[in-house]
């Protein structure tokens, strides 16, 4: 079955970076919009960033400038490189993608989260 790996959380001090990677697995026949979305906790889920196929990108207003959204379609993989990362960010991030299987029929899929936490 398609699974969404993600990868690449940890813990990391304000100012410093993580990539995050979301790796789609399985009987794919193309990945279309992908998104990363984070929860802190109490807190509700939100998007963070998005790409589209065509490589067409938006964030939330708060990570512009620091973010970038990316993707390797050979790979199969959407990269999130998080720079000048802030205690606000610390929440579990979540990669959400729009795919075809082999069949072409569309499918939704979640990850199941990878724990980004920003402390001294």
């Amino acid at each position: 079955q398609v699974q969404l790996v993600e990868s690449g959380g940890g813990l990391v001090q304000p100012g410093g970076s993580l990539r995050l990677s979301c790796a789609a697995t399985g009987s794919i026949f193309s990945i279309n919009a992908v998104g990363w979305y984070r929860q802190a906790p109490g807190k509700q889920r939100e998007l963070v960033a998005t790409i589209t196929g065509g490589g067409s990108t938006n964030y939330k207003d708060s990570v512009k400038g620091r973010f970038t959204i990316a993707r390797d379609n050979a790979k199969n993989t959407v990269y999130l490189q998080m720079n000048s990362l802030k205690p606000e960010d610390t929440a579990v991030y979540y990669c959400n993608a729009d795919l075809r299987d082999l069949s072409q029929r569309a499918w939704n899929y979640w990850g199941q989260g990878t724990q980004v936490t920003v402390s001294s």
